[in-house]
């Protein structure tokens, strides 16, 4: 065998078992979400069982876990976070990447350092603030936060660096464009790619967020998504039950994977057609 053809088989075979471990532990989220509970305490099964509808069922039934409310809570929190986060941070990259002025290196170092404060240490005088503001058992505070989003700001500046060149900018200007249409209709279909990975990325670290709103969140209709399926794990034992713990997990990634599926196809693409490089 060639030496190149056998690289290329050995690149796929390693692929294929990255794959495999990557999905396995879904599949067996699948598995167990179909299994009742006294089947889960036996052991592990590779193949499914015929319980899910009753599993389904008994979670919507569950009163102390109010399943509908809580992906609508988690949806809206996490669609208004990757809103917010990706276009104000690339509003704020184009800002400091085009524009020239007084003390940029410093405003960028600034935002540099503020990205690498841990949520957890401010998190205390978050909630203070909250509590001043009579917003503790608020949706609100869990999204709004995202239009400062260092991370996500870094990645679009850097984004930008690469693949924005500043004659596309001047050009609209020359036709009498303002900024901000510029900015909506010029500087984000070229950022398209960039923008689907941060909303990908930002809407999934919102939709599993549990440490902050753990804290806010106080009444039934309010609660998002990863409180309830911790509520539920931490269960009295005599109700406890894997089937539905499994069920609720699984139905709380479905919306992920519709996310990415909607936004993938935009990841792949490259930088819009028309575009000018320097």
């Amino acid at each position: 065998m060639p030496v190149d053809k056998a690289n290329r088989v050995l690149r796929y075979v390693i692929l294929i078992l990255l794959s495999v471990l990557c999905l396995f532990s879904f599949y067996i989220l699948i598995v167990n979400s179909t299994r009742l509970h006294s089947q889960i305490q036996k052991g592990f099964s590779i193949l499914p069982d015929n319980f899910f509808t009753r599993n389904l069922n008994n979670v919507l039934a569950n009163k102390e876990v109010p399943v509908v409310k809580g992906i609508i809570n988690s949806l809206f929190v996490a669609g208004a976070s990757a809103l917010l986060a990706t276009y104000f941070s690339a509003l704020t990259a184009f800002s400091i990447h085009i524009y020239e002025f007084r003390f940029k290196k410093l405003v960028f170092t600034f935002i540099m350092m503020i990205m690498m404060i841990p949520a957890q240490v401010s998190a205390l005088g978050f909630l203070r603030w909250m509590s001043s503001l009579n917003m503790l058992d608020s949706l609100v505070p869990l999204f709004l936060p995202s239009v400062a989003s260092p991370i996500v700001f870094y990645f679009m500046y850097s984004y930008m660096q690469s693949n924005l060149p500043k004659a596309v900018i001047e050009a609209s200007r020359m036709d009498g464009a303002s900024e901000f249409r510029t900015f909506n209709r010029v500087v984000i279909p070229i950022m398209k790619p960039a923008l689907a990975v941060q909303a990908i990325f930002t809407f999934v670290g919102s939709w599993n967020n549990y440490f902050i709103p753990s804290l806010l969140l106080r009444s039934k209709e309010k609660k998002t998504m990863p409180i309830l399926v911790a509520q539920l794990r931490s269960a009295d034992y005599l109700k406890f039950d894997m089937g539905q713990v499994y069920t609720l997990i699984f139905l709380a990634i479905i919306p992920i994977i519709v996310i990415y599926i909607l936004l993938s196809k935009y990841i792949v693409r490259g930088v819009a057609v028309g575009s000018v490089k320097e």
